[in-house]
């Protein structure tokens, strides 16, 4: 039976992260109620605008079911995800879930026109359970992880700051692996579920 994933649809590419979802062999659902995340094994925040998701998540209900979600349930958020996950942001400063020990400062590689695609090389442990080779990474606006407690573990760096970790049942990437063909970010997600 496959994983139940929700997605959480206010705002961004989620219709994206669905579609890696199922690639990578979950089954998507589309949450915008608290609700919806019942039953669910497990939740991807997706990149958007930050600031736009949290008024949103107000305005909604959403964000104090979202945060205890992610004190029992893994967890993984892509650029405004990662953001939203982090434990303090920066430029400007504003409420996250705390939910890894990272510090963040958004828009930190620069404006829309700065955006990129690199080719990453994992970490070894990445490789050895994700599979091998170069990880293709989409860079729109992206926050750099500016600090990382000594319970995150870096799985990928560009220009050495972490852009892919893990800490205890969650993953935060800087980058938009669902816009890639490539299946094992989110594969690796599923498989903490």
């Amino acid at each position: 039976m496959p994983k139940r994933v929700g997605i959480l649809a206010l705002q961004g590419d989620f219709d994206a992260h669905a579609a890696a979802v199922e690639r990578a062999g979950g089954r998507p659902e589309l949450v915008r109620e608290a609700t919806q995340l019942d039953g669910l094994d497990g939740l991807v925040l997706p990149g958007g605008e930050s600031t736009t998701m949290l008024k949103l998540m107000r305005y909604e209900g959403l964000f104090e079911p979202l945060v205890a979600f992610g004190r029992r349930k893994p967890m993984f958020g892509t650029c405004a995800g990662a953001i939203l996950m982090a434990r303090h942001v920066r430029n400007p400063e504003q409420e996250s879930f705390g939910l890894v020990d990272l510090d963040v400062e958004r828009n930190a590689y620069g404006r829309q026109i700065d955006s990129r695609v690199v080719a990453l090389k994992p970490d070894p442990e990445f490789e050895r359970r994700a599979g091998p080779g170069k990880l293709e990474a989409v860079f729109i606006r992206a926050p750099i992880i500016r600090h990382s407690g000594p319970g995150v573990n870096v799985l990928a760096r560009y220009n050495g700051d972490p852009v892919l970790v893990e800490q205890e049942r969650h993953l935060v990437a800087t980058f938009h692996p669902e816009l890639t063909s490539d299946p094992r970010v989110h594969r690796l997600f599923l498989e903490r579920l």
